[in-house]
């Protein structure tokens, strides 16, 4: 895998225009003139756990004596698991927040979920002579997904609900088919060994 496709997939797990309206909701009680300054905070956090998981993330797997299969494995029915909840959306009608949010949901699992770093621990470990392609791809897909975010009440009203769904569902699609992929790759690499 290469910057690019590493940065593709990186996008697509963290789905900024899949988490606008999540944003939005969880922004809902912020006053507006403070709400790019949360936004904001929360992307910061997200980015030093993101980097922090990629370069801690083989000597954690070396810690808990964990092999590459498990982690390929693992990380796809996460990812496919995360992709069925993109694609069939839980009702998010008892989930708004009543205060200000801090690090939970926003800046993960929102940013820095599961799937996310599950994938730069599967990168690290695959090759790990990489690292710094890898902390690029991570960068420009969190540069990505932060200007999005912070665009995320004018996106929001150009989208609307039904607009943010059928972009939610369509990386969920892609989501799945990485999933899938990641799987068999595990599955494939165990049996090869």
């Amino acid at each position: 895998m290469d910057t690019l496709s590493a940065t593709l997939l990186l996008l697509t797990i963290m789905d900024p225009l899949g988490n606008v309206a999540t944003f939005v909701s969880a922004l809902r009680p912020v006053p507006a003139e403070k709400r790019l300054q949360v936004i904001a905070r929360e992307l910061v956090v997200a980015l030093v756990i993101l980097v922090a998981f990629l370069f801690a993330g083989p000597w954690l797997l070396g810690l808990l004596h964990l092999k590459q299969e498990a982690l390929f494995i693992s990380g796809g029915i996460v990812l496919f698991l995360i992709a069925l909840k993109m694609i069939f959306p839980p009702s998010r009608r008892d989930e708004e927040p009543m205060s200000e949010p801090f690090i939970v949901p926003l800046a993960t699992p929102m940013v820095a979920g599961p799937s996310v770093l599950a994938t730069l621990l599967v990168l690290v470990s695959t090759q790990p002579e990489m690292l710094w392609r890898w902390f690029a791809a991570l960068m420009i897909a969190w540069a990505i997904t932060a200007a999005v975010l912070l665009c995320s009440p004018a996106i929001a009203r150009v989208l609307r609900e039904k607009g943010a769904m059928a972009v939610e569902r369509l990386m969920g699609m892609l989501l799945v088919m990485v999933a899938v992929q990641m799987f068999l790759n595990g599955i494939e690499h165990y049996l090869n060994h």
